[in-house]
């Protein structure tokens, strides 16, 4: 018999495990020689020029006025090619590109043209031509081709899965949890209270699963709440890069980075961009030490849903623009590279004479990693994940041969 306060106990405890065991536990993946695949969202709209400034164009330190970084000393950009650098903050990314780990692609964008967050993240996530006019995530119709989508080969780092991976497809979602772990004596109990239920039952056996290679791969990861005003971006890619790594886990993870939004006080050097870029920097290295021998068959795509505008603004930021860069990362990357087209900051080139302009449609570097990294038919790239993308062909030479 159970009294109403530990029925109530038990109900949150079973819709938790439901949720896991729902999308499925881990499982072994299909895919060629162990290969992994991540996206990084970066949520808000990553100022392209701020994190890959082209410090050799003539117009970059007069059109950027007090954001721009000066051209030597403190604060100066890791230079890369003469021409294009680094934001002083990304110094990891900095070393593995000369480890030939790191690709860049600038002046990107998806097929979306307005300002609006909401609309853009739908196109990135979706796979779309326009907002809503497509339902699920590109990422989860990709799973159905890579032979995952009858298990939990893919892991959201998160409260929830976002729209990338909605779809038909089960997939599963962890975060380090702030709740005290429940007991093995009130676990029993509920085991016992579902026993006759096929449904709750499997779910609740399929998230205690779920739960247990989770605490095995992350048991010495710190909880969530570090990395200052940003949260924990270093220990969740700590974690789910080991849960990545584990011989029986996913093969394809999500991770949510927010907090691009920099519409006022954004800063050059220093700041609250280069906080936050060195938050990220910290965090994919921590990324890439989890993954640990797996790190040579891991691609890594970083990208935002539109880039901010060149000129800074009354104050002292920038606003939504339309082209960004993309960090294309991980051991299995041609890298030192960076792949502009560059127009250069004319205003007769900018788009509406204030954004950078887009020539490398983002579907295009998604869509090369899939065929290149993981073997997915251009049939399936075309028609199933990435509709009326014909325009956007798949890049070439992003993956070592």
């Amino acid at each position: 018999m159970f009294d109403r306060r530990t029925f109530l106990k038990i109900g949150a405890a079973c819709a938790a495990f439901v949720a896991a065991g729902a999308r499925a536990r881990f499982a072994h993946a299909a895919l060629p020689d162990d290969r992994r695949f991540v996206v990084l969202i970066l949520r808000g709209g990553l100022d392209g020029l701020a994190a890959v400034p082209a410090h050799g164009d003539p117009d970059y330190a007069t059109l950027r006025g007090a954001l721009a970084l000066p051209k030597s000393g403190t604060g100066a950009p890791i230079d890369l090619d003469g021409f294009f650098g680094l934001h002083p903050s990304l110094h990891n990314l900095a070393e593995m590109w000369g480890e030939k780990e790191l690709a860049i692609f600038h002046n990107v964008s998806t097929p979306y043209r307005d300002r609006s967050h909401f609309d853009a993240q739908n196109v990135l996530e979706t796979g779309g031509l326009s907002p809503h006019r497509l339902g699920d995530g590109w990422l989860n119709r990709a799973l159905q081709p890579l032979g995952l989508d009858g298990g939990s080969g893919a892991l959201a780092v998160a409260s929830s899965p976002p729209l990338l991976l909605d779809g038909p497809a089960r997939v599963t979602s962890w975060i380090p949890s702030r709740m005290p772990a429940a007991d093995e004596e009130f676990l029993s109990r509920v085991a016992r209270l579902y026993a006759r239920d096929a449904v709750f039952s499997t779910a609740l056996k399929q998230g205690l699963e779920t739960r247990a290679i989770a605490a095995q791969a992350t048991h010495d990861v710190p909880n969530a709440g570090g990395n200052g005003p940003y949260g924990a971006v270093t220990s969740l890619m700590e974690g789910g890069g080991k849960i990545l790594a584990a011989e029986n886990g996913p093969r394809v993870g999500v991770f949510d980075v927010s907090g691009w939004d920099t519409h006022f006080n954004q800063g050059a050097g220093e700041g609250q961009l280069a906080r936050r870029l060195a938050a990220l920097d910290e965090g994919l290295a921590a990324l890439k030490t989890a993954l640990g021998p797996a790190w040579k068959r891991t691609v890594i795509v970083a990208a935002s849903e539109f880039g901010r505008t060149v000129a800074v603004n009354g104050t002292g930021g920038t606003d939504h623009g339309t082209a960004s860069i993309a960090f294309v990362l991980g051991g299995a990357v041609t890298g030192g590279t960076i792949h502009a087209d560059w127009k250069g900051l004319k205003s007769s080139v900018l788009r509406d004479g204030r954004d950078l302009p887009a020539v490398t449609d983002t579907r295009a570097i998604f869509k090369g990693v899939l065929a290149d990294h993981l073997g997915v038919a251009k049939k399936s790239l075309e028609e199933l994940i990435f509709p009326d993308s014909a325009t956007a062909a798949a890049r070439k030479g992003i993956i070592r041969v």
